[in-house]
């Protein structure tokens, strides 16, 4: 008899957990992670989710180190010339408000309606991430390279602060919103690109500083999502089979 009940325990134990479990968004958060790893595990390195977050920031990083002052076959004098050329008096302020339209399109989204991957606690918390690791980044580089800006104002060109504040925020906008639309991303990723232009249109940073503050704007986002381990405020609710004094049932587990 006791072996028929734990074989019974067994079955149901089974069932419970393959359609009763389960989180607010559906998913246990303990499974998911088992199988995500069971899944990188099988994947090549070059299929990996670092190597391909990797791959944009080392471009972007790299073409601007490669590109600075005079160096590299279109150098960032030349990308200065070439735009005091075509704008000689171009002049505007519409680059330091611009950094955070990438966060003002999130949350014009939101209020259409339009969900993040993330719940507003997660994105919350990813943003500030994104901030921390981006300043963390930025600013001790502009101290360390001391670069004196194309206008001579001050010592702090490489990286664009402003380009990666930029990127950063463009970046998040496409990992919330790419699962609905590409075309969110774009829209984000085209408003930090006119950031770095203006960058260089005001002749306040050369091409190197841009492209290595996009690089180091993403970097920071992707890092800030990949090392996101924690999901603040789901819940876990479980039914589980109890067998207590001979007699069987069910227990109910609510995980906050």
């Amino acid at each position: 008899m006791k072996q028929l009940n734990f074989l019974l325990i067994f079955i149901f134990t089974l069932q419970l957990q393959t359609g009763i479990c389960q989180t607010n968004d559906s998913i246990n958060p303990e499974i998911t992670k088992i199988n995500e790893l069971k899944i990188n595990q099988k994947k090549k390195w070059y299929k990996s989710r670092v190597f391909k977050a990797a791959i944009a920031p080392t471009v972007l990083i790299g073409l601007g180190v490669s590109t600075i002052q005079n160096h590299g076959f279109y150098s960032s004098y030349d990308a200065r010339n070439d735009i005091q050329k075509l704008f000689p008096s171009f002049r505007t302020r519409v680059d330091d408000y611009l950094i955070f339209a990438p966060y003002a399109e999130l949350v014009v989204l939101n209020l259409l309606k339009i969900k993040c991957q993330n719940d507003f606690i997660n994105t919350a918390i990813l943003i500030v991430k994104t901030e921390l690791i981006m300043t963390a980044i930025t600013f001790p580089l502009k101290n360390i390279t001391h670069i004196q800006r194309p206008d001579s104002s001050d010592w702090k060109s490489f990286p664009s602060g402003h380009t990666a504040q930029a990127f950063a925020a463009a970046t998040i906008v496409h990992k919330e919103f790419r699962y609905k639309s590409q075309w969110y991303g774009v829209g984000a990723y085209t408003i930090a690109t006119a950031v770095g232009f203006f960058r260089m249109a005001n002749n306040k940073h050369w091409m190197s500083d841009v492209l290595a503050g996009a690089g180091f704007g993403i970097l920071s986002a992707q890092i800030a999502y990949l090392t996101h381990r924690n999901r603040w405020g789901r819940k876990t609710q479980c039914l589980m089979p109890s067998y207590y004094n001979g007699a069987m049932g069910v227990s109910y587990h609510l995980t906050f």
